[in-house]
């Protein structure tokens, strides 16, 4: 009985010490935040009790921060939403009616997960020069509306609900839209929490695309506006205010996705943890 209690509160330990370290970098980054100007976070720094909110006053007044967070949050939830319809629409047709042709397609769709997404990186660029949509939100938006992952996620969820139900609002004349959208919807709705999550995340984040097809602050996202503050030119030293501008950007741009993912974790775990039950 003491070998349990003494081995369960190692265990915790461990937990905790691990915690602490994943934990300790984004604790850091708000409290470097809220620091006085000047101030490069050290460590007997964090400690001290200065807080100030300065560093988002400047942040907002001295940079287009308002346009990147409008920028960014239309961006991902535009392409968030296409994901969620066109992604639930396929993954419907590949679920529930089998042909050569829908196998053929979902062999496509694994195929497509197997390719490194950098690799299509310059042929979508040159897309996108080509159709003159360099610099707009398309750019943005367009090549991300659907993805292969949610797709996969999706499907396989489908397929371990029971056709029951379909089954009987069929037999009750309900077309194929109307069970789509009445029966099956509601009982996806941990899928598609979990792939709206995913989608959203990556295209919150995501630096490289926009960073490459975006010129000006019209269009571009807080990931690239952000890097600009810490980006220097050839002779020029780490500006501490510009430092710390840098982690009140980042810590408004870490903030959504936390929410998101804390409000939601339970059908994320739900959605994931289903969509492995059927192959």
């Amino acid at each position: 009985m003491v070998a349990e209690y003494i081995k369960k509160v190692i265990h915790y330990i461990i937990l905790t010490l691990i915690l602490g370290i994943m934990a300790f970098p984004l604790l850091w980054m708000f409290r470097v935040s809220l620091m006085p100007a000047g101030s490069l976070g050290s460590f007997v720094e964090l400690w001290q009790g200065n807080f100030t909110l300065k560093n988002f006053y400047d942040l907002f007044t001295t940079s287009s921060m308002g346009r990147y967070i409008f920028n960014s949050s239309f961006v991902a939830l535009i392409v968030t939403a296409g994901n969620i319809l066109f992604c639930f629409m396929t993954a419907y047709a590949l679920a529930r009616y089998r042909t050569i042709f829908t196998k053929i397609l979902f062999v496509s769709v694994i195929i497509i997960l197997m390719i490194p997404a950098h690799i299509l990186i310059v042929p979508l660029y040159v897309l996108m020069l080509k159709a003159k949509l360099y610099d707009t939100y398309w750019a943005l938006i367009l090549p991300w509306l659907v993805n292969p992952i949610g797709i996969f996620l999706l499907k396989q969820y489908i397929e371990s609900l029971p056709s029951t139900m379909e089954d009987a609002a069929r037999v009750d004349g309900a077309n194929a839209l109307r069970i789509w959208w009445s029966v099956v919807l509601p009982l996806a709705r941990p899928a598609l929490t979990a792939v709206a999550i995913i989608t959203f995340l990556s295209t919150w984040n995501s630096f490289f695309w926009p960073l490459i097809v975006t010129r000006t602050d019209a269009v571009r996202t807080m990931p690239v506006g952000i890097a600009q503050f810490m980006s220097l030119r050839p002779g020029m030293a780490m500006n501490a205010q510009a430092y710390g501008r840098s982690m009140a950007g980042a810590a408004l741009a870490a903030l959504p996705p936390i929410l998101v993912f804390l409000f939601l974790q339970r059908y994320f775990i739900e959605g994931i943890t289903m969509s492995g039950i059927k192959g």
